[in-house]
């Protein structure tokens, strides 16, 4: 059928993007797939950093490494977010960073003939697409495919196109399954008709995004590529499929371009609602750069709901960091477009679109669950950038106005703004153009550079000093270090199987020289997972002796034993007759370890089930736990959660499996419902720590094999460290017995010093208390009054100004003031003075820094230009500090006392000057 065939399409009914997602899962539920919900933006598999395919979740069976699923079919619509091309959002018709990717799948069940008819049933009757407008591509060595979609389906061969490996050959890395693709396209343009065939012999370029979309990807997973390259074919060939539900729903809607599209568009009118500068969306047309804006705003939206209500949390690091990328882009973008908040729906416009996209999202059951705390994450986060926004374009202002007409902004203070206040580089070129400056980028770079060296050069290498390259080299020849330390502290019958230090392999170690040993066996813990390394000793048949300080994990799983030879000398080869762990340190760290997993299990009985962990730190003298939370834990909670913890630890479940515990596939951990640890990278086979009916983890580290052999759980603070995110710091076994030991030794030191009974100390102090801010409103009270009267005093030397109609000008000190009284005295010498006049006091305050206060009359104002918060900065500059305010108030601090006198001297001289001098 040719291209320029009639077109029987011409006026499609439109499809909802609700129907297009149905009826793909509805088709495939009838050809016996089962439909499979959604995995999480936050992926198991730990080579990439967000969910990015709908098979992801099926990554492991691809690979051989999981169960095949029974049948052996299924069909997803999955969430996916995507950021490498970023800058392309709302600039091509089709890029996102959040999308849905519809997918059928098949498991070593049928092959490409099925793939391809289910694929062209499902295009061109349940879509019902004009057979003449689909276009497919194939693999140029894939004659299979191509016969098959021409012989058996009937596509002509006009309309199939072979491209090269680049294009049509699919990998999941260098070795491993692989296989050719076939990629189906809709035809725009079908007016255009076709080209000279090309060096494939196609007659059409299916890279013209401007005729065409490429809607439908099918993978034929066929080979098992080996490590010289050669293709192996597979026992069982796999189909993995994908299909853009915004690019169909584009097609069937009729539409320009993925956002106009019923997914897409409601969310962008309801940000149009909230902008001061525009009427409708279909008032822009052909202001593409406004629409462009429009569109940022309506796919990072979707991002952002999404990733936040799978349980991503805005920080500077990893998923957090685009997370937060994205939403503060949301924001810039919005200032742009006039957007603010609407007091009627909330605060942050952020929470007002996100309420529309979470009402529009097929995950909307989940994300309702999560409604809370995505608009509290969004609310405080538009709140801290608009903060930054806010601090940055102050200091900005003051950047360009040094500069001489015309002149670039230096590349670092650009990366001051960046560096210190967190303000985007983009935003800063931005204000800066609007001013007529460029930004000096080359510079920008070079400091982004220097500071980079600086944190290499300062970063820490702890105990792994060794280079890659020695240590690959080790590792190569030596092997993953085997752990056999969960069930004891001590081991014989070693050997010294290499040693390094400062970078090098090491052939002899004497006494006195610091050294990394490496055994293939050991019972000495390697710091991860939060539990810090053993320490303990090694000891030769020679009679050597090691002190190990700290043990660690370099690559390919080599064990480093980092310490300092005490006695003898040590060489690789040598027999290790005693490596012996600290017991007691190893006793303490296994009491806080199991602690964390009980806090855990407590916090999410207390707090809620979403709360997760975000970190932590296990050693002999403490535990700390970061975990997820949108609001400060009260103390009734804190109480609450130790209460569980230490009624668990009194009840003495033993570990299931003891010390050694249990090891199973991580599907069936996972179904078993085990926990996973933050920061941990897990295999096929996982250990299981399992204390029955309180905490099941997947975890590594070592344990108590009973929790009574913990003792005593003890919580010490709860603090923030990040947004949404707190940290609590307890104590566990012999050492909280310690730390309520010493706070009994206090509070009985506190009863004494009091001279009241224990119960009574919390009402005595209360008292005290209410005595000392008594005392303190009493001096402040005569502070101020003094103040006023020195104030009183002063008004005779206030200077009158020949330019303003009752215009004075009073600068001076006062002595014994605090900064509070030297601004009722500012404000009130103003008022007395009149509305044209200007007054600026300093003082020098009890901790000898100084306070200056300026207070200028409205019609001063007004008339004049002077604003008293840009006045007071450069005074309180002589005096080494600053400060600012508004146009009639502002107050500054400084520390250098001596330089006040001369400061206001200057300031009364220059107030005089730029007020029209004395009358």
């Amino acid at each position: 059928m040719s291209a320029a065939g009639e077109d029987v399409w011409a006026n499609p009914p439109p499809m909802s993007g609700a129907d297009v997602r149905a009826k793909f899962l509805e088709f495939f539920k009838a050809q016996g797939h089962p439909v499979k919900p959604s995995s999480s933006l936050i992926p198991t598999d730990p080579t990439v950093m967000l969910t990015i395919a709908g098979m992801l979740q099926f990554k492991p069976v691809f690979l051989g490494e999981g169960k095949r699923p029974d049948p052996p079919r299924a069909t997803t619509t999955q969430k996916c977010v995507r950021t490498n091309d970023i800058e392309n959002v709302g600039v091509t018709a089709r890029h996102h960073t959040f999308f849905e990717m519809l997918g059928n799948f098949s498991f070593g069940d049928y092959f490409k003939r099925e793939a391809i008819q289910y694929a062209w049933k499902l295009s061109t009757e349940v879509y019902g697409l004009p057979r003449h407008r689909v276009f497919v591509s194939v693999f140029q060595d894939d004659q299979e495919a191509y016969d098959i979609w021409h012989d058996e389906v009937g596509v002509p061969k006009s309309n199939i196109a072979r491209m090269t490996a680049k294009d049509n050959f699919w990998a999941a890395g260098p070795t491993g399954p692989c296989g050719p693709c076939s990629e189906l396209y809709y035809d725009f343009r079908p007016d255009r008709g076709l080209n000279e065939p090309d060096s494939l012999g196609n007659d059409v370029d299916l890279d013209d995004d401007s005729r065409f979309i490429e809607f439908y990807n099918l993978v034929f997973m066929q080979y098992d590529r080996d490590a010289e390259g050669n293709l192996n074919p597979l026992a069982a060939p796999s189909i993995d499929t994908g299909m853009g539900l915004e690019r169909m729903a584009q097609i069937l809607q009729g539409v320009p371009n993925n956002y106009e599209t019923d997914l897409i568009l409601p969310i962008i009118e309801e940000a149009v609602r909230l902008s001061k500068l525009h009427e409708s969306y279909a008032s822009l047309e052909g202001d593409e750069l406004t629409k462009t804006r429009y569109k940022v705003v309506g796919d990072h939206v979707r991002a952002v709901v999404h990733m936040l209500g799978d349980g991503v949390f805005p920080s500077n690091v990893g998923r957090g960091y685009i997370l937060r990328r994205l939403i503060r882009r949301v924001i810039r973008t919005g200032r742009q477009l006039g957007i603010e908040g609407d007091p009627a729906k909330g605060g942050a416009f952020t929470t007002i679109v996100a309420q529309k996209c979470i009402e529009l999202s097929h995950f909307k059951d989940d994300l309702n669950v999560e409604r809370a705390r995505i608009m509290d994450e969004l609310d405080r986060e538009e709140g801290m950038f608009l903060r930054v926004l806010t601090r940055g374009e102050k200091l900005l202002s003051d950047m360009l106005d040094e500069l001489a007409p015309g002149a670039a902004l230096p590349g670092a203070s650009a990366f001051t703004l960046f560096d210190t206040f967190g303000f985007p580089l983009e935003l800063t070129e931005e204000i800066a153009l609007e001013r007529g400056h460029p930004v000096d980028g080359p510079g920008y770079e070079a400091a982004m550079e220097e500071q980079k060296e600086r944190s290499r050069s300062s970063a820490t290498t702890t105990a792994m000093r060794a280079t890659a390259g020695a240590l690959q080299e080790v590792a190569k020849e030596v092997g993953e270090t085997r752990f056999c330390g969960f069930d004891r502290t001590s081991m014989s019958g070693l050997k010294v199987a290499a040693m390094l230090s400062d970078g090098e392999v090491l052939l002899r170690a004497s006494a006195g020289d610091d050294v990394q040993i490496v055994m293939k066996e050991t019972p000495f813990y390697a710091e991860g997972g939060g539990q810090v390394g053993d320490k303990g000793f090694l000891r030769t048949a020679s009679g050597a002796v090691v002190q190990v300080r700290d043990t660690t994990k370099g690559v390919g799983g080599v064990f480093l034993h980092t310490g300092t030879v005490e006695e003898g000398s040590v060489q690789p080869g040598d027999e290790i007759t005693e490596a012996t762990v600290d017991a007691r340190a190893r006793r303490r760290t296994a009491a806080h370890h199991t602690a964390t997993h009980l806090l855990q299990a407590s916090l999410r009985k207390v707090i809620g089930e979403q709360t997760s962990q975000a970190g932590s730190l296990v050693n002999p003298d403490k535990l700390r736990f970061d975990f997820t939370c949108k609001a400060a834990p009260t103390q009734g909670q804190l109480s609450e959660v130790e209460a569980y913890v230490n009624s668990w630890i009194t009840a003495g479940t033993a570990l299931e499996g003891g010390l050694l515990a249990q090891t199973m596939p991580i599907a069936e951990a996972k179904e078993k419902g085990a926990v996973a640890m933050f920061g941990e990278k897990y295999g096929e086979v996982v250990r299981v720590v399992d204390y029955p009916g309180v905490s099941m983890e997947l975890c590594g580290g070592t344990h108590v094999e009973n929790l009574g052999d913990i003792g005593g759980f003890k919580i010490t603070a709860c603090d923030a460290v990040a947004s949404g995110v707190r940290r609590i710091e307890a104590v566990a076994g012999p050492v909280a017995m310690d730390f309520l030991l010493k706070r009994s030794t206090l509070l009985s030191e506190v009863q004494g010093a009091l001279a009241c009974q224990v119960e009574d100390v919390p009402a005595r102090v209360a008292a005290l208390q209410a005595e000392l801010r008594a005392a303190r409103a009493a001096k402040a009270a005569v502070q101020g009054q003094l103040a006023v009267i020195q104030a009183k005093a002063m008004v005779q030397d206030a200077v009158s100004i020949s330019a303003h109609e009752g215009g004075k000008v009073l600068v001076g000190t006062l002595a014994g003031a605090d900064a509070d009284s030297l601004a009722s005295a500012a404000k009130g010498l103003q008022a007395d003075l009149g509305d044209a006049s200007a007054v600026v006091l300093g003082t020098v305050l009890e901790d000898g820094k100084v306070s200056i206060a300026a207070a200028f009359g409205t019609k001063l104002v007004k008339e004049s230009k002077l604003a008293a918060g840009k006045f007071v900065g450069p005074v309180a500059k002589k005096c080494g500090g600053g400060g600012g305010g508004k146009p009639n108030f502002a107050q500054a601090g400084a520390r250098d006392s001596a330089a006040l006198p001369k400061a206001m001297d200057e300031a009364r001289d220059e107030l005089i000057g730029l007020l029209g001098g004395r009358a």
